[in-house]
């Protein structure tokens, strides 16, 4: 089973949700740049902002992660 990547995933939820990389950035008190580095892979995402993220999102780490076909909420 092919798992598709979570940074591939956090950009899509980003994107469906017609949410600009800078508004990412101030839920992760980085700035834009700091963020595209983390899309384009130049830089990782730590456990803590990744699970920020999900709570962000609502949606629970398995969907990033690949374990789960279609988002389920968090809560």
């Amino acid at each position: 089973m092919e798992r598709i990547d979570y940074i591939d995933r956090l950009v899509n939820m980003r994107i469906d949700r017609d949410l600009t990389q800078k508004q990412i950035a101030v839920v992760l008190s980085k700035s834009q740049q700091g963020y595209d580095h983390i899309e384009k892979r130049r830089a990782r995402l730590s456990i803590e902002d990744f699970m920020r993220l999900c709570e962000f999102y609502n949606v629970v780490p398995g969907y990033f992660l690949g374990y789960e076909a279609e988002p389920k909420q968090l809560r």
